[in-house]
């Protein structure tokens, strides 16, 4: 196998400590691209270092890079025949990954421009032009255009943003008019795919093959009548992508953005053209983890060497890992359309500078609670799981959670019982508090559920004849097994405060990566500060204490 590029010198590092410091910020966006990367990475170096932020990203780097050398160790530990018989493997898998390529679909992926920032500028033109982000000194939702030219984005702490650069102007969040713009968008979606998926608040999947036919319309003038029907409703651009999969689709609504598209022919001969120099980053839940391992290991950086090195991947993944890549390298993605999910849980969450001001922490869970109250009511949801998230002044992300024996939804009853989670923990010093409800009253079949019938899941919870639950702390995991792996990132269909949390987002490969490597005999901590939706939580009113460290 190729060597991977060469990392920095150790002199290299110690006359130039911020090109070693890999940090998100300096990652492209949409309107970065000609940002002096180098300036950024070191602003945020210099501003960040001996901070906690620091601390915690020191620790990753660290973690990040031992993985590395333990891969490196197992790549050169495999002989020349486990080598020819692991190519042989990939070889046949990606025939049998091939067979299942799907043109017959024509998927638009939708992409509001720099949604906060843009609503924020129609409701006060005298922004526009100017470098603006929405959000404060302690971390920025997304900025504008105008602010990414100095190396601005999307969660960012604002006072390292100010730094970058002096003009920005700070403008505060507005989650209600967003979700009115969102939902003006929508309605004009559904013209078009009355089954779109909404991936979040500004972005969402289309399946306009039989728009296309029925109009004999080709999808470009379809994407360009949408977006500009989305203009005149809103006010607000947007980009397209248009491609044969929801993978690609989403890759190419970034391409000419802003208030661009780009249309991707519907063959195999344009996939593979398109995905041949296309960086693995691109890719739609590639973050930096993943990033860092298959360059770092394999030197992989573009979706074609994902097949040049497909031998390797398979010998160190576990199968649904390495078909995963081995799609990426063949630009297979999903053409279904998926069937409606029910929703299994809603939740919200802020960050705000570190604070352990108790009458503060208060006032975030209330304002928390109400929102959280007002999502549930309009869907007329009631639920008996309340967990709760914190991020402490170190990083660490902790989750506790309580179920009752009654269904609930209003403001009052939310509050109650998140003050009771939030006591046990203080004092303490938070950056970020989150609550999410779960095990709605409706189940499948759409019937209300009785709280009170007892099922064998409760038997076995209930523990000793005390009453004290002795497995709660297995029931509340993280969702880093392998068989989320082969997620499709773009069938995400939480509409929680996209922006805000988008960067966080973007790695949704890499928990379930470092999980993957758990089959390298490597040992891993759990790392993905993520709860898994499908267990089951305690019941009885038990709260149960998880202990998570934080990722990006």
């Amino acid at each position: 196998m190729e060597k991977a590029e060469a990392e920095p010198s150790a002199s290299a590092d110690s006359a130039r400590p911020w090109q070693s410091y890999t940090t998100v910020y300096t990652n492209a966006k949409a309107g970065m691209d000609g940002v002096d990367k180098e300036k950024v990475q070191r602003t945020v170096y210099e501003m960040s270092k001996g901070s906690k932020y620091f601390e915690n990203e020191e620790r990753k780097e660290a973690f990040i890079r031992q993985k590395i050398d333990n891969m490196r160790a197992r790549c050169a530990k495999l002989s020349a025949s486990d080598i020819s018989h692991y190519q042989m493997v990939a070889d046949k898998r990606i025939l049998e990954l091939e067979a299942t390529r799907d043109l017959s679909r024509i998927w638009l992926h939708v992409d509001m421009d720099a949604f906060y920032a843009a609503v924020e500028t129609l409701d006060n033109p005298s922004l526009r032009g100017r470098p603006m982000a929405v959000g404060g000194m302690s971390m920025i939702s997304t900025a504008n255009y105008e602010a990414r030219k100095f190396g601005v984005r999307a969660a960012m702490p604002g006072f390292i943003a100010r730094k970058l650069c002096p003009e920005l102007i700070f403008v505060p969040t507005d989650f209600k008019k967003y979700t009115y713009y969102s939902d003006l968008t929508r309605k004009v979606f559904q013209k078009y795919d009355p089954n779109f998926m909404a991936a979040s608040l500004d972005e969402a999947y289309l399946d306009i093959t039989e728009v296309c036919n029925e109009r004999d319309l080709t999808s470009g003038e379809i994407a360009e009548e949408l977006r500009t029907s989305v203009h005149e409703v809103t006010g607000l651009t947007c980009s397209a992508g248009v491609a044969p999969n929801r993978l690609l689709a989403k890759v190419c609504s970034d391409i000419n953005k802003p208030n661009g598209q780009f249309v991707l022919p519907s063959n195999r001969m344009a996939v593979m053209t398109f995905i041949s120099s296309l960086p693995i980053r691109k890719i739609g839940g590639i973050g930096k983890v993943t990033e860092h391992i298959l360059s770092g290991v394999f030197g992989i950086n573009t979706c074609e060497e994902m097949l040049q090195k497909g031998g390797f991947l398979c010998a160190l993944f576990s199968r649904s890992s390495a078909d995963f890549f081995l799609s990426v390298g063949l630009g297979l993605g999903k053409t279904d359309t998926p069937q409606v999910r029910f929703r299994k849980s809603i939740s919200n969450e802020r960050t705000f500078s570190a604070t352990d001001d108790t009458a503060l922490l208060y006032q975030k869970l209330a304002e928390l609670s109400e929102m959280l109250s007002i999502d549930m009511q309009k869907e007329g949801l009631s639920g008996r799981t309340l967990t709760l998230k914190l991020k402490t002044a170190s990083f660490e992300v902790r989750s506790r959670a309580v179920t009752m024996q009654k269904y609930i939804c209003s403001r009052e009853d939310i509050l109650n019982h998140a003050l009771k989670l939030l006591n046990a923990e203080l004092p303490l010093s938070l950056r970020l508090i989150g609550l999410r409800i779960s095990h709605f009253n409706e189940d499948k079949d759409g019937h209300l559920s009785d709280p009170t019938q007892k099922t064998l899941a409760n038997f076995i919870i209930s523990g000793d004849a005390s009453g004290k639950n002795v497995c709660e702390h297995s029931l509340l995991g993280s969702d880093t097994s392998d068989s989320h792996f082969m997620v499709d990132p773009e069938n995400d269909l939480s509409i929680d405060n996209h922006e805000t949390c988008h960067y966080v987002s973007e790695d949704l490969l890499d928990s379930n990566l470092l999980s993957d490597l758990d089959h390298c005999n490597f040992n891993l901590s759990n790392n993905s500060g993520k709860i898994d939706n499908n267990n089951e939580l305690p019941l009885n009113g038990s709260v149960a204490k998880v202990y998570m460290n934080f990722k990006d």
